[in-house]
């Protein structure tokens, strides 16, 4: 039986996506910063542990604290909307804190185990913001895009010892905490002058279409888990498949 530990499990895509391999008959260790079992079904085959990915100690003791892992998916994230001349440099770093180098971080912590079994994948949770920049989440993007650099040639350099990376890229998700959870740090991240402007983005991300839900990306990143073709990208949803397309 295979095992898959998820970070950022405490609410939207991470929380549905350690349901969905736990329906499928996977052990899972699924990690958030504050711990909450009472949002997953209780289970032998699944662990509710405290992970911080931007604290090494954290990530030390996540990983001590479980046996082998066969796949990791890197999903905790912050979101953040803004217009970039008003956003501190201390919350452009704390967001790479987190969307960057804490999916390094835990990757780094996991590849030994990988490398020495010649096996495991790695699943990083990016954002069609990749594929469709949008303006007033420059800062957001940027961190995103390092990931899919960052994966996209890790997956060449790890291919001889047998251990995939795999990329997930969910579209726009209204249903999911993105906004509510970076509510504090969005404060006055929007100047007067910009108003006008962001009303207009605002908008446009609300008008009816194809959108992403969580399911979208627990099935994404099941295929990507198990994907053996060699694919790297993998679209979750609707509208972020229109957009891996061209349309």
């Amino acid at each position: 039986m295979k095992t898959v530990l998820i970070t950022g499990c405490s609410s939207g895509y991470g929380l549905e996506t350690a349901r969905y391999f736990h329906a499928q008959g996977w052990n899972v260790v699924a990690t958030m910063r504050t711990p909450d079992a009472s949002v997953l079904p209780r289970s032998e085959r699944l662990r509710v542990l405290p992970l911080d990915v931007t604290d090494s100690e954290s990530i030390a003791a996540a990983v001590g604290a479980v046996g082998p892992i066969d796949v990791l998916v890197n999903n905790a994230g912050i979101g953040l909307f803004g217009a970039f001349e008003a956003t501190p440099m201390a919350t452009v770093r704390e967001l790479f804190e987190t969307n960057t180098l804490g999916i390094m971080a835990m990757t780094q912590a996991l590849l030994p185990q990988f490398r020495q079994r010649r096996s495991g994948v790695v699943v990083n949770v990016t954002s069609t913001v990749v594929l469709a920049p949008l303006p007033l989440v420059a800062v957001y993007t940027a961190s995103k895009t390092a990931i899919e650099g960052f994966s996209a040639a890790l997956a060449h350099e790890l291919a001889a010892f047998g251990v995939a990376v795999k990329l997930v890229q969910p579209g726009y998700g209204p249903t999911t905490r993105f906004a509510s959870n970076g509510q504090q740090r969005m404060q006055g991240l929007i100047p007067e002058a910009y108003k006008p402007f962001a009303d207009e983005v605002f908008a446009q991300l609300t008008r009816p279409g194809p959108t992403t839900t969580e399911a979208d990306v627990a099935e994404a990143v099941w295929r990507a888990a198990n994907d053996t073709s060699g694919r790297l990208r993998f679209p979750a949803g609707a509208d972020a498949v229109a957009l891996s397309q061209g349309k």
